[in-house]
């Protein structure tokens, strides 16, 4: 008899692959002969619509069409990155789980500045991030 499966969906980034692959690895662990299917699903955001990022974002360009995979049943379940997640989720869908965060660290590249404390006042700092740029201007 086969193990029980779960497909599970995410997108194909690195980012996206390493979380899903936690979620997997806590999912095996606390299910013996669970065995989770990754499910790779290019989104809009992978697919270039970045150019709306810039014009003060477009909701669910990383997450709708794992939403839409999981209301069509094609996956099981999804992973995001909680920077991507819509404030509401479509009907029928839940967060189901909110497993224990990796690091959280973001990187700055600047020109010298030597860190976010060493930007002078008024400078520019890019990031498609609607979180991260809140974040920014409340420093």
């Amino acid at each position: 008899m086969d193990a029980p499966g779960l497909r599970l969906g995410t997108r194909a980034s690195a980012l996206a692959r390493a979380q899903a692959d936690r979620v997997r690895a806590a999912l095996e662990a606390a299910h013996a002969g669970l065995r989770v299917e990754m499910v790779f699903i290019r989104t809009s955001g992978d697919a270039g619509a970045q150019g709306a990022l810039g014009a003060g974002g477009v909701k669910g360009l990383f997450v709708k069409e794992i939403e839409e995979a999981l209301l069509a049943g094609a996956i099981d379940a999804g992973v995001h990155s909680m920077k991507d997640l819509p404030a509401s989720l479509p009907l029928g869908l839940v967060v189901g789980a909110v497993p224990a965060r990796a690091s959280a660290h973001d990187v700055l590249l600047s020109d010298g500045a030597g860190g976010l404390s060493g930007l002078p006042l008024g400078a520019c700092v890019g990031t498609a991030s609607v979180r991260r740029r809140a974040q920014l201007l409340a420093r």
